[in-house]
């Protein structure tokens, strides 16, 4: 005797889910203001709300904040990368493992994000008509090198998308 199974399932991302996710990352950030003094409250809820439009429009690829020296990323650095899960079911970690007691002196708090390949099918006009309702416009840079490792050590998901975290680990 045979016999097949089909299983099928479909998943709408909506802006819950981005928040679900962003709000992780937020709580990330805040426990690294309560060890290193950075980034502010303000520079938080900015972040969060980027990253909660970037996500549900699709046009995220990877955002890293954290502190730098000189060019580059040293701990306690956090890059996150936008993932779709296919179909695949994710891991959705609690926030927090950020280690305290890095040497931040001589850093500086910065955050850099790229797109996704969508946002760059977007036409001038309408990236520049998206970047306006985000809460600040970004320039470009050079992405900086990293000092160190990058390790992964957090998966946030929802709603059939994720956001990988990577800490930045010194030698």
């Amino acid at each position: 005797m045979t016999g097949s199974y089909t299983q099928s399932s479909t998943s709408t991302f909506t802006i819950t889910h981005a928040r679900h996710m962003a709000a992780k990352l937020a709580a990330d950030l805040k426990r690294m203001q309560r060890f290193y003094g950075a980034p502010s409250d303000d520079r938080i809820a900015a972040y969060e709300t980027e990253v909660v439009e970037l996500l549900k429009a699709g046009y995220l690829d990877t955002v890293t904040y954290g502190f730098k020296r000189g060019d580059n990323w040293i701990e306690p650095t956090l890059r996150y990368t936008a993932k779709d899960l296919a179909g695949m079911s994710g891991i959705d970690d609690d926030p927090g493992k950020l280690r305290p007691g890095a040497d931040v002196s001589g850093a500086s708090f910065y955050n850099y994000l790229t797109y996704s390949s969508a946002w760059f099918t977007l036409s001038a006009p309408q990236r520049e008509s998206f970047e306006k309702s985000l809460p600040f416009q970004r320039t470009g840079a050079a992405e900086p090198g990293i000092s160190g490792s990058l390790v992964s050590d957090r998966s946030y998901s929802a709603g059939g998308k994720a956001l990988d975290r990577l800490s930045v680990r010194s030698y």
